[in-house]
């Protein structure tokens, strides 16, 4: 960003938060003089550097009438009601802090005294009054940063990603940034030899900022480039506000063939069988028969896995625990081979013939 000549010595931090941009600054004086003159020059230099960067961007700043009656002129001017079509704003200037908080009356509104006076006020605006209010606060930090030299702006500790957040590229920077294992030199957490977490799934090796494939969580082949995360972890940046968190078994390093194929046989089965226990539970015999048929054709010996530790069944795939033996996951008998160990125990499920000779 080009940055303006004859640039202004001060120092603070640019701070958003859901609606609103703060200004912080520090160094106020303690003594009573000094500190009203430093708020001078602060309104002088950063207060009305605002004001005018709202005018320019179609904003009507007035001081509001109501205040100058009821606190007096030089208290009131310490604020400015704003409103540009149907957003509404207040700027304030308290101490060594500057304020500018949007809002709108429309739609939405579940405060009997006002949008001002609402939570989450940024989710309640449209998309373009969203728009507007994101290009509002964008240009006033832009302009304050460029104009101040120690200007910064501190980027939201839980940041979100979308049109008023962040991109999936800056998410992801951040992301490793913000990490403990972050290596500066390398722009990301490190890599040890023999760890295989830039192992991919068909045995390439997976280059931090190189345009991989992955797996979806549908099971459909994503394509985007790889940043490296953490252990095996990567995260897969497939468009502006694409994001997709991968681990290594996940990811190609080279193109797989039969693109149009799902990978997303485990997330079937799991589905079909939990269709499967809501049929039985209805009571639907001929829905059971028809889903048992297709999760196993041939009608194969099935297996229930029992955890004596956890007293529970083991569910579809492994994944969790449950004590409705009508919920739990069934498996073939070349499944269940190597859990037949405590604290497991492979049950067998009875047939109707076996019960009906019982």
């Amino acid at each position: 960003m080009t940055m303006t000549k004859g640039r202004i010595e001060r120092a603070g931090r640019v701070v958003f938060h859901d609606s609103e941009l703060r200004v912080w600054e520090e160094g106020i004086p303690r003594e009573w003089n000094a500190a009203r003159a430093w708020e001078r020059q602060f309104k002088r230099d950063v207060f009305a550097r605002i004001v005018q960067t709202l005018n320019r961007l179609g904003w009507t700043c007035v001081v509001p009438p109501e205040m100058v009656k009821q606190y007096g002129k030089n208290f009131a001017e310490d604020y400015r009601y704003c409103r540009k079509g149907d957003l509404q704003a207040e700027l304030s200037l308290s101490g060594r802090c500057i304020e500018f908080e949007m809002w709108q009356d429309v739609q939405n509104g579940s405060n009997p005294n006002g949008g001002k006076y609402d939570f989450d006020k940024a989710s309640r605006m449209t998309y373009l009054q969203r728009l507007e209010m994101e290009r509002t606060r964008r240009r006033i930090r832009d302009y304050l940063c460029n104009v101040f030299t120690g200007y910064e702006f501190e980027s939201p500790r839980n940041p979100e990603i979308g049109v008023m957040g962040m991109t999936a590229e800056e998410y992801a920077e951040h992301s490793r940034r913000t990490s403990g294992h972050y290596v500066p030199e390398l722009g990301r957490a490190r890599i040890y030899p023999g760890s295989r977490n830039d192992i991919a799934r068909d045995g390439g090796t997976i280059e931090h900022g190189a345009k991989v494939w992955a797996i979806d969580r549908k099971g459909r082949i994503v394509t985007g480039t790889a940043y490296y995360s953490l252990n095996n972890n990567w995260h897969i940046v497939t468009g502006k506000y694409g994001l997709l968190y991968a681990h290594t078994g996940e990811i190609f390093a080279s193109r797989p063939d039969n693109l149009r194929v799902k990978r997303n046989m485990r997330e079937r089965r799991k589905r079909l069988e939990r269709e499967l226990a809501k049929a039985v539970e209805q009571m639907n015999y001929e829905r059971a028969a028809t889903l048992r048929d297709i999760l196993f054709p041939g009608n194969p010996d099935l297996f229930n896995v029992w955890h004596d530790e956890h007293q529970m069944y083991h569910c579809s795939d492994f994944c969790g625990y449950t004590r409705d033996q009508s919920k739990a996951g069934k498996f073939t008998a070349d499944e269940v081979r190597e859990w037949n160990r405590a604290p497991n125990k492979v049950i067998p499920i009875r047939r109707e013939a076996e019960m009906e000779a019982a």
